[in-house]
This record gives C-alpha cells, structure tokens and sequence, in this order.
C-alpha cells in the first residue's frame, strides 16, 4: 500500500529539499562500499593486530577475506538498567556469528550517560553532547575498516540518536541495532509521579520518595515510561532498523536472546558477500525518516526527537525540518496513550498488540511508506507481526492482532485519542520552539499569563519554595541552550509546576533548554531558538510581559509594543559556573561549534 497523499506530499517536499545533499552522500557510500573492506590488501602487520586475538580458523578466514566479520558496537555498562543487559550480548552474538559462518568482534565501545541520574546535576549539561561524541567514538571504533556489517548495541537517550548518525556515517555497511528491551513493571508511572509532587510540596520527605523511585525502577531494562529511550526503540523498529517484533521484549528471557542471535545472522546475510546487500546509508531514505516521524506523532513520543531525527537525517544527507515534523503532526492521529500521555507502561502498550498493531493500523490509512528497505527486506508489511519462540529455540512470528487487547492504550486508526500527533511547532516574536501536546489536557493547550524570568532552573525552584509562584504566569527559563550550557534537560521543574497547575492556575513555560520524554502536563514551548546567549528575543523578556502560548494555532508571542520590544537589549548572564567541573571543561569546543536546536543542535552536523 502507498503513503496517502498528504504523507506523500510532505515526503516528497522533503526529497525536493534534499537532492543536493542526498546524491553527494550516496556518490560517497557507494564509492566506500565499492572498495569493499581493507582486510585482504592491510599490510601484514596491520592485519595482525586486528585479528590477534581470533582462533585459528577465525584468523585464516579473515586474512583472506572467505567469510564476512561483523562489527559490534556496544554502549555497554553495568551501572544504567538499561544497558547492563548487554554484558551477555557480545557472547551470543559471536557464537551466532560462527553458526551462520562468519566472524564477530566487538569493535569498539561507546559512553552512555543515564539523563535520570544527572537531573538537575552539572553532569547533565554534557547529556546532549554526548549524542555526537557517541557518533565519533563509534566512528573510531569502526575506522579500522575490519567489517563487514555492524551490529549496535544502545538504548537509552543520547545513545541510540548517536550511534544512528554513526551507522549513516558509515553508511557502506549494512547495520542493525540490537535493543535490551524495558524492565519489568514496578511501581506504576502516575504513583512516582505524585510522591514526587508530594515531595515537592515538602509532605513526603528523602525516605519516602527514595522508596517510590527505587520501587520504580527496580532492575534491568529501559524505564519503563514512554519517554526518549522507548521512542528510540520505536523509531528504530519503524524504520527498519530493528528485526521486527524486537523493541519490547524484557531482558533476561530467552525470546530476547534468541532474537539477539537472529539479529547478528541477520547481519551477516545482508552484507556484500551475499545475495541481499542492504548497506544503511541506501536503506534509510527519505521514506524511513518520515515513517520515523510518523511513528513519534502516532504514539506521543519525546521532544527530544525534534533534535535527534533532524540529525540523524543529516548524517543521511536528508533535510528534515521542524516544519516537515508539525505538518505531520497535523495529519497523523494519536493511537497510543502510554505514560506520561496515559496510566499505561510500555509493557502494557506491547501487551495490547504493540509495535506490529501499530503499524498495521497506520498502513490501513497509509500514514506509513510501506514500500521501504529495512533490515528484513522488502516492505514494512513484515513488521506487523508478534514474535514468539519456537520450540526449536528460534524465533517465529505471528500476525498482529486485528483488535487491540487493550483500547484504553492502543486505539484503532478509525477511532484515534485525538485526531492529530504529540508535537508541534510554535513560532511568533519570541522565534521557533516546539511543545508536546498529547499529554496536555485541550483546556491547557492555550495560555495566556505574565512572564517571570529565570536564567537557571534552581531560581524557579527556588522561587516556588518560597512560595512566590501562587498566581498564574509563564515561567521564561533561559540561558539553557546547547551554546550556553549544552541544553540540558529541565525536567526538575515539572514537579513544582505541576503543583502550581494543580493548584488552579494557568502556568506554562518557556525555555531554550530541552524537558525529558517524561515530562507532559505542564504546557512547555521548549527548544526555544535563537537561543539567549545568542541574542535571541527571548534573552528580551521581562517579569510582567505578556506572553500567549498558543498550541492550536501554534503560536508563542510576547504581548507588547513590537518597536518596543525590539528596542530593548538583550539580557546577558554569567556563565563561568557552566564551564568547569564534571567534566564541562573538556566540551568547550563543543559549545562554541554546536548548531541551532532547529538545525539538530549538532556539533558534526550543523
């Protein structure tokens, strides 16, 4: 089945856009793959350092190119839940590698921060950055030219977003991620959340919300909301990166490992040894990209997605816009309700029916290109399956349900939770933002209030402590953009906002930081560009300005006299604190060469 006219439309504008860039990257990935690996012509020496600690058998099939090695890449650590799962993944993976023939090393390692322990710490000024530096680090790893086909092994936030733009940049190989899948569900998501409100109005104390948090998350896996790390996983399934059916199943099972094993197969059956060559950079097109989008909007997933699918199209030589992402929104209905956008987790919304429902009801009305390459083959029609085991140990599948086992989680195309998708594009005198809006109830999604002005988010904390805050107003949190600070998440605000919105009154906010996945209630036009260290006309505002936040007619404005306005001076900051301690000093040249937020916020691809 086609995408319906309006996606088509949108796509093809895209492809228009994109003509430049796209055809200079696939003349240079078509150039890299025709050189094929450098294994058989590596000087002596060279080749014995890459494979010196392979057996026998393994070292006389890569010294003359016999069999296809396969490259790993893991964001593996043991501290973070979500990632501890992949200690065990490089074993299984080898041990596929020699069933199917071939060869496996892991080619390198990749850093992977958790934006839940850094909250409203310094180490999270460095959350964002680490997207690209996790592309560079995998681009090292993957420099040696010892590969044939890679697999990578990410999750969470920054993670997945980097090692897509790595596979892309590389994108002469055929690549296919391999995800841990999410814990097992605790403590429910909207509970957490009110002992945190609790906590914020001091009516629980450390103890008790330590308690609600550890309950929470309580072993391996990704969280189990829906916020950047499970949309990662969505749009890597979507897109065609993940073997169908992979993105929700726990870790620690065998349906998991036996889907690992699959994977790494898989891998190998794709690369230009064999009769189905899919390297990623041809693979991923424009079509792949708004199928991404597609599934964002569909299921309400994290804001921090109109930063990563910009940069990750980048590294495709692809030109995706904010504009591209809200006209999408307005065409494509809202079929998941999964926290924060619902009581639901993510293993709740893959017991209903899932990815394969998904996409299946999105194909009906062709919301979805179907006619792509993916990692399985032809058609994304493949991906509207279950997996299960089979009692060989393999992995079968099943059709998708034609119901939802679950309609209060995962809804049919013919009757959506709202008519149009989670995010949209504000713009007006204040620049561009976005805000998300499938978690914000339709009273709220317009609000008009006086400003204060915070240049940090301890003041409104602050502020709201000292009881400040009791009255309706937009709260204008500035100086967080990736040039003045590496745009940190400012998720530590949505507690004392929330109270405050609980409370009765109109509050919203304002910001160029960035919020988390998990944030929703509170009406937030975030992303804000020009940024303030840049003169943008938010660093303009002042307490007891006017400000409209409009989501319906997308629009955020300050209410005063235009000349006015413009006459003023842009506020400035003291930023040194910023600059120094966790770390911060090593990303200086980071925060003088990163792009606008509507650009990608990117340092490689600005």
């Amino acid at each position: 089945m086609s995408a319906n006219s309006k996606i088509s439309a949108i796509t093809q504008r895209i492809v228009e856009r994109s003509k430049p860039t796209r055809g200079l990257y696939l003349e240079r990935i078509t150039a890299a793959a025709q050189k094929g690996v450098h294994r058989s012509v590596l000087g002596c020496a060279n080749l014995a350092h890459g494979f010196a600690v392979c057996s026998p058998s393994e070292k006389a099939a890569l010294a003359g190119d016999v069999v296809p090695n396969l490259g790993i890449i893991t964001a593996y650590n043991d501290m973070l839940s979500a990632h501890q799962p992949f200690e065990t993944y490089p074993a299984l993976i080898r041990e596929a590698a020699r069933e199917a023939g071939g060869v496996a090393q892991v080619a390198g390692g990749v850093p992977a921060m958790c934006d839940g322990v850094t909250q409203g710490q310094p180490g999270m000024e460095l959350s964002l950055f680490s997207r690209d530096l996790i592309a560079m680090a995998a681009g090292v790893g993957l420099s040696h030219n010892m590969f044939d086909a890679v697999v990578y092994l990410g999750v969470c936030d920054k993670i997945v977003p980097g090692l897509a733009m790595a596979a892309l940049t590389f994108g002469h190989l055929p690549a296919i991620f391999v995800p841990a899948g999410p814990m097992t569900s605790g403590l429910p998501n909207d509970e957490k959340s009110r002992v945190r409100q609790l906590y914020a109005e001091g009516k629980v104390g450390r103890e008790e919300l330590l308690e609600a948090e550890s309950k929470s998350y309580h072993g391996p896996g990704t969280c189990t909301f829906y916020g950047t790390a499970n949309s990662n996983q969505m749009l890597m399934e979507i897109m065609g990166f993940h073997m169908p059916g992979a993105s929700f199943i726990n870790p620690g099972t065998p349906l998991r490992d036996a889907l690992t094993k699959e994977a790494a197969k898989r891998a190998l059956a794709i690369t230009a040894q064999g009769n189905e060559f899919t390297p990623a950079g041809e693979m991923i097109d424009e079509r792949s990209i708004v199928n991404g989008v597609v599934g964002l909007h569909a299921t309400g997933g994290s804001t921090n997605h109109t930063l990563h699918l910009l940069a990750i199209a980048k590294a495709a030589g692809i030109q995706l816009t904010w504009e591209d992402i809200s006209d999408l929104s307005d065409v494509v209905p809202l079929l998941a309700r999964v926290y924060p956008n619902g009581l639901a987790d993510v293993n709740h919304f893959h017991a209903a029916g899932g990815m394969g429902f998904l996409i299946k009801e999105l194909l009906k009305e062709g919301m979805l290109h179907d006619d792509v390459r993916t990692v399985f083959g032809q058609g994304l029609e493949a991906y509207t399956i279950e997996p299960r085991l089979g009692e060989d140990g393999n992995v079968i599948r099943e059709k998708a349900p034609d119901v939802s086992h679950d309609p209060k989680v995962l809804a049919t195309i013919d009757k959506p939770f709202q008519a149009n998708g989670g995010l949209k594009m504000l713009t007006g005198n204040l620049g561009k933002a976005v805000i998300k809006i499938s978690a914000v109830k339709p009273e709220r999604h317009v609000i008009e209030a006086p400003a204060i002005v915070f240049n940090d988010q301890a003041e409104l904390q602050q502020a709201f402590k000292d009881g400040k805050l009791e009255r309706d107003f937009v709260a204008v949190v500035r100086f967080q953009g990736p040039k003045a600070n590496g745009m940190p998440e400012l998720h530590k605000l949505t507690p004392p906002l929330g109270v405050l919105q609980d409370r009765g009154f109109k509050v919203a906010l304002v910001t160029d930081g960035r919020m988390s996945g998990a944030s929703g209630k509170v009406p937030a036009a975030i992303h804000m560009t020009p940024e303030a260290v840049s003169g943008g006309a938010i660093a303009k505002v002042r307490d007891g300005d006017m400000i409209r936040l409009d989501a319906v007619n997308g629009t955020v404005e300050v209410l005063v006299d235009a000349a006015e306005f413009d006459a003023r001076p842009a506020a400035t900051a003291d930023l040194s604190a910023n600059e120094y301690g966790m770390g911060r000093e090593l990303f200086a040249p980071f925060r003088a060469m990163v792009g606008a937020a509507d650009q990608g916020a990117s340092v490689v691809f600005n």
